[in-house]
């Protein structure tokens, strides 16, 4: 019996059936997808169309990337207005992300924090496992960050920041440092770089002479600021969220 026969679960549901209602594509199109070999159950390629699976437990990636099937998972892209809390309670009354999602039907916690100077996306979601992963420093999850800073930077800070600096908690270096304008009296620098550490960007900023005066969060792992506006929110779903659990081996 081949490693796809051991799937065969005569009580499930027809692959193609749960792939479809996770939202991949119509039946026959998960039926193609199937049959050309890109899809796999529990770690197998399976290619036959009569595989049966229980979608309650039954692990499924299609092209490498993971398909949530719990229906009861939601997560989803916030951009955070500066003034807000990363937080969803504040005993001094100021605005929370919880705010903002008030009106969906599941309970969010937020992944990380940005500080209350600083906009951008942050997310939220009732996923715990994915929340502890995207938060713990062994995945290493990208970020990207824009900053309108004080003074004209040059070109010549790229090295510095890329090669690395120290500060009082530890040595730090941005995975990529790009100069996007140079004023006379402001610059915009785009910063990539994977730590989690609290306020890191302005620190980092600061230690080479250009204190940060607005910062925005453009990206967290795969997940885009794309055209979501200050306070807006989005579902992250479909292979969007696929690529963003597979960033962190889900």
């Amino acid at each position: 019996m081949s490693r796809a026969q051991d799937l065969h679960d005569p009580n499930g549901e027809r692959l193609q059936k749960v792939l479809a209602h996770a939202g991949v594509g119509s039946r026959r199109t998960c039926e193609e997808l199937i049959a050309q070999g890109r899809v796999s159950v529990d770690g197998v390629v399976v290619r036959q169309l009569g595989i049966r699976v229980n979608p309650d437990t039954a692990v499924l990636h299609v092209d490498g990337e993971r398909i949530q099937l719990d229906q009861s998972k939601l997560t989803v892209a916030l951009y955070k207005q500066r003034g807000v809390v990363s937080t969803m309670s504040d005993d001094q009354g100021r605005p929370t992300l919880a705010d903002y999602v008030q009106d969906l039907p599941e309970r969010l916690y937020h992944v990380g924090r940005l500080d209350v100077d600083t906009e951008g996306i942050i997310l939220l979601t009732n996923d715990g496992e994915l929340a502890h992963r995207l938060a713990h420093p062994s995945y290493e999850v990208p970020k990207t960050y824009v900053a309108r800073v004080e003074g004209t930077v040059t070109r010549g800070l790229t090295k510095v920041l890329e090669k690395g600096i120290t500060l009082e908690d530890g040595p730090i270096k941005a995975d990529r440092f790009t100069l996007r304008e140079a004023g006379r009296k402001h610059s915009i620098v785009e910063i990539d770089l994977h730590s989690g550490r609290n306020r890191i960007v302005r620190r980092m900023m600061e230690e080479v002479g250009f204190p940060v005066i607005d910062l925005v969060r453009t990206r967290f792992a795969n997940i885009q600021i794309g055209r979501l506006r200050p306070g807006e929110v989005r579902t992250v779903g479909g292979s969007e969220l696929g690529a963003l659990m597979s960033m962190v081996d889900l």
